[in-house]
């Protein structure tokens, strides 16, 4: 049965969300409080598939190094100090998901849900002349010391066992796996299965997809309000009138809790924010995508640029810019790749986002129990991308009353209820 959906966010969670549906044959209508030229978080992203990140967020030992972290400005993580009930909530909770038995029931779930997407990339790019620029030659966790080198070996131990390829290469050996850029390094963690692409392509090719199965795009559009009835949700309100609908599906981003509060749902969410810098015309260009893992931050080739990504900063809904975060990441740069500096990065306007976080590191994906019609499809933190395709087609299978082709209940939106 043909169905009238209304999509609320237009990210490429929100997008792939409105292809799947409209492919069953619903009626679909995108609404975001942006303009069709906007600069969220889907679009100066690391743009990586990453089949290798099958820890969530919330494990053994990150409030302990978020801890040491937070006394250093320019480090990879840092929270805003603030009196705020959320933030002291979310932190409670982030503490107490932050264990090894979390990490056990959440990493096959997180492995089959990157593969499946991976595989959904592949499909895409296929069908459609790669035009978002795939490539999928995998990832190098470059490590710039022997005790980095040695933790990720453990790492690469236990992502073999759960059926994540992993291979541990000295720096002769990474040197001779990329080649096109020169590296500082005691060697590295190779994940084959990992693959990167240009994010900024991507979401155009789900906005035009969309178009052609006829989905309706309402840009600069805010939500006011949403009306209920009878356990249900009968409209959404916004600045420019009223949209009646059968389903209702929340990708906001990290702004869903602004929404989900105005309907009695708990739904905590901090939004990370995160820093990219990329260079149009590099020194050097590699040919695979990597992680800093000491420094925690992202390196992705796109074409014949070349982006630099990092930082998990929780201000807030705060979409400022502050420099000393971006300075982190140039200084960064050149202790792994020495050919750089920082006045490779002059005039280089660097680019936000906030990626929506929840406090054991899950998504929320799936309906509530307090409204029928509403499908949640948020918190994916820096996994957005990576996850979309896949968090797409289920929510597709959710409202065309279908089995989902994964067990959701530790993505259960009422988890925190």
């Amino acid at each position: 049965m043909s169905k009238n959906i209304v999509i609320i966010g237009a990210g490429a969670i929100g997008l792939s969300c409105a292809v799947q549906c409209a492919r069953k044959g619903h009626r679909v209508t995108v609404i975001e409080r942006n303009g069709a030229a906007r600069d969220g978080c889907s679009f100066g992203n690391a743009g990586m598939i990453v089949p290798s990140h099958f820890v969530p967020l919330a494990a053994p030992g990150m409030v302990k190094l978020g801890l040491k972290w937070m006394l250093n400005p320019e480090s990879p993580f840092y929270i805003k100090p603030r009196f705020d009930r959320d933030l002291f909530d979310w932190s409670f909770k982030f503490w107490k998901a932050a264990n090894a038995e979390h990490v056990r029931q959440c990493s096959p779930l997180l492995r089959d849900l990157s593969f499946a997407s991976r595989a959904m990339f592949e499909e895409l790019a296929e069908q459609n002349g790669n035009e978002f620029g795939l490539v999928t030659r995998g990832l190098l966790m470059l490590c710039k010391t022997q005790h980095g080198l040695d933790d990720e070996a453990t790492f690469a131990a236990q992502a073999d066992a759960l059926g994540v390829p992993a291979e541990v290469l000295d720096a002769k050996q990474v040197a001779k796996l990329d080649p096109g850029v020169t590296m500082d390094v005691a060697g590295a963690v190779y994940f084959p299965k990992d693959a990167h692409f240009t994010p900024d392509r991507y979401v155009e090719l789900l906005q035009q997809q969309a178009k052609k199965f006829g989905v309706i795009f309402k840009w600069n559009t805010e939500v006011t309000g949403l009306e209920t009835r009878g356990g249900k949700i009968s409209a959404v309100e916004t600045l420019h009138g009223e949209l009646s609908a059968d389903e209702i599906i929340l990708c906001g981003g990290s702004w869903s809790p602004v929404i989900a509060r105005e309907l009695g749902l708990k739904i905590p969410i901090q939004a990370g924010k995160g820093y990219s810098l990329t260079l149009p015309q590099p020194r050097e260009l590699p040919q695979l995508c990597s992680i800093f893992t000491e420094a925690r931050m992202a390196v992705t080739p796109m074409g014949t640029s070349l982006r630099f990504g990092g930082t998990m900063e929780i201000s807030g809904l705060n979409e400022d810019i502050n420099p000393v975060r971006v300075q982190g990441i140039i200084k960064s740069v050149a202790k792994y790749f020495p050919k750089f500096s920082a006045a490779d990065f002059e005039n280089i306007q660097p680019w936000r986002g906030l990626r929506p976080c929840s406090p054991d590191g899950m998504p929320y994906l799936g309906r509530t129990a307090k409204f029928s019609n509403l499908v949640l499809a948020t918190g994916h933190a820096m996994m957005g991308m990576s996850l979309s395709p896949i968090t797409g087609k289920i929510v597709g299978e959710i409202v065309s009353g279908e089995p989902t082709s994964f067990d959701l209940r530790l993505l259960a939106p009422d988890r925190f209820a």
